[in-house]
């Protein structure tokens, strides 16, 4: 790999994790009945409590790969309330973060019963995370590092920031629209002229449609916009439910893509290569537990590994109470 093939790699891949290590990143584990990771005014919007433990593994086979694991529980408090509480640990190669996230929702319901689903939340992510940055193997094998690291240490810092969101359920569609860090975050970690615009714009919507007692097919979008950068990207999703006795099957298959990209050259040639990855779902509802894989593949032909992301939800429903709307809403019912 040339080197400016490696530069653009780090500029698709990279720079997009740096700016994920401020925040939770976000990728496909949302689709995993797991909305309240990006959207707070979803805690507690569902029939059940739920408690999810995701867990993700970039580029199998090499060592220090990206890692994220999340823990999250979020439920109904009293008739229109719900609050929730997300634990990260997220590591890649030298830096590492620990976070945890506490939230409150309130829900609307413009509906005369609660039959026909018309409901419109409101939530607040209140975030607290430390970042580590592990300088004491910068220095072996590498005597002529640059003199500024001190590489004996082990640099911490804490920051502070909150998450803002709104959805909006009505019968069989949905949509939501959080601004994620929300408040300038001044963290010196690496430099004393780090970014203070964490802030992430992150909007979704989808519909569900289809026979309950043959197939369901739920497509949905995703759009974000990284305000530092200027960057922005789409998801497109497509998921298909089957009700079985003793529960649900269901897969699908999401597409993201960057509508931005960088150019490098290759040979005599200058191409261009925007981020692209293609990822698989397969999940299952036995009961009120819950088992999802995701694999997802970068696509492209400057990337650092082969090997694709590997992602395993594991969860259990709690306190659900019976349905009550008459729609095909699986995030709710």
């Amino acid at each position: 790999m040339t080197i400016k093939r490696l530069f653009i790699l780090l500029v698709l891949v990279v720079s997009k994790d740096i700016y994920s290590q401020e925040v939770l990143p976000i990728y496909t584990d949302y689709l995993s009945d797991n909305y309240y990771l990006l959207h707070p005014s979803m805690a507690g919007a569902a029939s059940c409590a739920k408690v999810r433990l995701s867990a993700r593994q970039q580029w199998a086979g090499q060592s220090d790969a990206p890692a994220l694991q999340t823990l999250s529980f979020n439920g109904r408090v009293g008739e229109r309330s719900g609050a929730g509480i997300i634990l990260i640990n997220d590591k890649n190669g030298y830096h590492a973060q620990k976070g945890m996230r506490l939230t409150y929702a309130h829900h609307l319901l413009f509906s005369r019963d609660e039959i026909d689903l018309n409901q419109l939340s409101f939530g607040i992510n209140v975030g607290f995370a430390q970042s580590t940055l592990d300088e004491t193997d910068f220095l072996i094998g590498n005597p002529e590092y640059d003199p500024i690291i001190d590489g004996t240490i082990v640099q911490k810092a804490s920051y502070f920031n909150v998450d803002i969101g709104a959805s909006y359920n009505y019968l069989d569609f949905y949509a939501h629209a959080t601004v994620k860090n929300a408040l300038a975050s001044d963290r010196k970690l690496y430099t004393d002229r780090e970014p203070v615009n964490l802030k992430r714009v992150v909007f979704n919507m989808g519909y569900t449609f289809g026979d309950e007692e043959r197939l369901l097919w739920e497509p949905s979008m995703l759009f974000q916009y990284i305000s530092q950068t200027k960057e922005s990207m789409v998801d497109v999703n497509l998921k298909v439910y089957k009700n079985l006795d003793f529960g649900r099957l269901w897969g699908g298959f999401s597409y993201r893509r960057s509508l931005d990209g960088a150019e490098y050259v290759e040979g005599t040639s200058v191409k261009a290569q925007k981020l692209q990855y293609f990822s698989p779902i397969l999940g299952i509802n036995y009961n009120r537990f819950m088992l999802a894989y995701t694999y997802s593949h970068l696509g492209g032909n400057v990337k650092f590994d082969n090997a694709g992301f590997h992602n395993i939800t594991l969860g259990i429903n709690l306190f659900c109470k019976p349905e009550k709307y008459h729609c095909n809403c699986p995030a709710v019912n």
